[in-house]
């Protein structure tokens, strides 16, 4: 399984970041074609050793790499990743990886 990870770091203003996020940002990835399956995080987001800079992790699952590039290629996933050049920062990571289970 194929997998997009995107890292936000936190935010000045993380009740307005949120609030983008799941009332515009959210509903878009959902339309994206070929997607499996789609969680973010809740709560703090910390290290072994305690907090951490990241504000919400979000990760997108597809089939496979083609399926992933498909779907950011299609109509739905081009409005998700012009909507998300709006609000994503220098900061924030964005990591594509496939999977495999042992």
């Amino acid at each position: 399984m194929a997998r997009l990870l995107v890292i936000y770091k936190k935010r000045l203003d993380a009740a307005a970041f949120d609030k983008y996020y799941f009332e515009t940002h959210v509903p878009l990835v959902k339309k994206i074609p070929g997607l499996r399956k789609f969680d973010i995080s809740h709560g703090l987001v910390g290290t072994l050793a305690g907090e951490s800079d990241v504000h919400l992790i979000a990760t997108l699952y597809f089939d496979d790499l083609a399926a992933m590039q498909a779907g950011m290629a299609s109509a739905e996933g081009q409005a998700t990743a012009t909507d998300a050049q709006g609000f994503m920062e220098v900061k924030d990571s964005l990591l594509v990886f496939d999977t495999r289970e042992f």
